[in-house]
């Protein structure tokens, strides 16, 4: 394998706005939106073990994470993960104001000149495997861009943009429980065709300078930063992903990522919180 380079920029600046809205378990003790790069895995933050896939590895020359974009925001993301980062010798600069593209493309102005790709990583997915990340990066030293991808098993299914009205306030057994409303239903339009098609996940890896080609475009919306690249009619390929690499989105998926990770839920004060 030829030799890379890699800065790995982690965005970090997002409000954690469907993890708050997604039920119990999302707000902490005074009732408080939290974030969930502030959960607690094992005793350390889910940023902190995201930073952590990678401040050993060979090939990284740098880790940056994009936090905030707002000042007060940013001073209380520093107060909370600041000496932390600092310890794993990650460097703190801040994102975008409103998109995900927004923060990678801030991140890129930090990228140092010796590093020859770049790999980007969700904040919010701790649990990536070493071996997958080999895989990623054994591909990248020898393709310009690469992601890692996982089968869509489920039936994929094309809903309303609308919702329906059942006609009721709220789901019964939601008031009893005391979960307040139910979630909205939607209409099925159609069933999509799901052959050729796949999940994708992160850590995403380009060639430095055609990473920086694909943020030179005039329009950046975009899902991912692979879809920039493909947008400059490049070749994007793919390796193998794994189940365990699952995203923290709703507060539903805590438990499942402590149980995937092998961690207990805190039984005193949250991570971030004890010095």
């Amino acid at each position: 394998m030829s030799e890379i380079r890699v800065s790995v920029i982690i965005p970090a600046a997002g409000v954690s706005s469907r993890y708050n809205g997604s039920g119990d378990g999302a707000e902490d003790v005074l009732g408080a939106p939290r974030s969930k790069l502030d959960e607690d895995l094992g005793g350390k933050s889910v940023l902190q073990r995201s930073v952590e896939l990678f401040h050993t590895r060979e090939e990284v020359v740098q880790v940056i994470v994009a936090g905030p974009f707002d000042e007060g925001a940013m001073r209380e993301f520093k107060l909370r993960h600041g000496d932390r980062l600092a310890l794993l010798g990650a460097e703190l600069v801040r994102g975008g104001a409103t998109e995900r593209y927004e923060t990678v493309e801030s991140a890129l102005k930090h990228v140092r000149e010796d590093a020859t790709h770049v790999a980007i990583h969700d904040a919010a997915r701790p649990a990536a495997s070493g071996a997958l990340i080999d895989r990623v990066f054994d591909a990248a030293a020898r393709f310009g861009a690469v992601i890692p991808v996982v089968p869509v098993r489920d039936t994929l299914k094309r809903v309303s943009a609308g919702t329906i009205d059942d006609g009721s306030d709220a789901d019964p057994l939601a008031r009893i429980l005391g979960a307040g409303e139910a979630r909205p239903m939607r209409e099925v339009e159609g069933t999509i065709d799901r052959e050729g098609l796949v999940g994708v996940q992160t850590p995403q890896v380009f060639e430095k300078v055609l990473l920086e080609r694909a943020y030179a475009q005039d329009d950046l919306t975009s899902t991912d930063d692979a879809s920039l690249v493909e947008r400059l009619g490049e070749r994007v390929v793919t390796v193998d992903g794994e189940a365990r690499n699952i995203k923290l989105t709703r507060a539903e998926d805590l438990p499942i990522l402590r149980a995937v990770m092998g961690v207990e839920a805190p039984r005193g004060r949250a991570s971030h919180k004890r010095f």
